[in-house]
C-alpha cells in the first residue's frame, strides 16, 4: 500500500493499493491539480515535490533529475513528481511556493 501525504494542500492523503507508481501519475488520479509544464517529460522542474519525510521510499534519482540537481534547479530534498516513482511505503510532500497554483488553496 503506497500512500502520499501533501503537507500544505490541507494533509490531503492519496493512497494507492499498486506499488511502484509514478508520484504525479498518483496526485492526477486523485484529481489535484499539479503542474506540469512540459507534460511530465522531465524536461522543466515545474512538478517538483518538496520531500519532508520518506525519500528512501523513492525510486533512485533518474539522469534529468540528476542533471537539474547539477545546475542547481533541484535540491537534495527534492524530486521530480514525473520522475520519482513511489516504491514503497508512505511520503510527506509539499508543493514548491514557486509551482503554487493562483487557483488553488494551499495551507502552511
Amino acid at each position: 500500500m503506497l500512500k502520499i501525504v501533501i503537507q500544505n494542500l490541507f494533509q490531503k492523503e492519496i493512497i494507492s493499493p499498486i506499488e511502484e507508481r509514478k508520484v504525479i501519475d498518483l496526485i492526477h488520479e486523485n484529481r489535484i491539480d499539479w503542474m506540469h509544464a512540459c507534460g511530465k517529460k522531465g524536461r522543466c522542474t515545474t512538478c517538483k515535490i518538496i520531500v519532508h519525510e520518506g525519500m528512501e521510499n523513492l525510486s533512485p534519482l533518474t539522469e534529468r533529475e540528476e542533471f537539474f540537481m547539477g545546475i542547481g534547479r533541484l535540491k537534495s530534498h527534492e524530486r521530480l513528481s514525473c520522475q520519482a516513482k513511489l516504491i514503497k511505503g508512505e511520503i510527506l510532500v509539499s508543493v514548491a511556493e514557486e509551482n503554487k497554483f493562483p487557483h488553488m488553496d494551499y495551507s502552511e
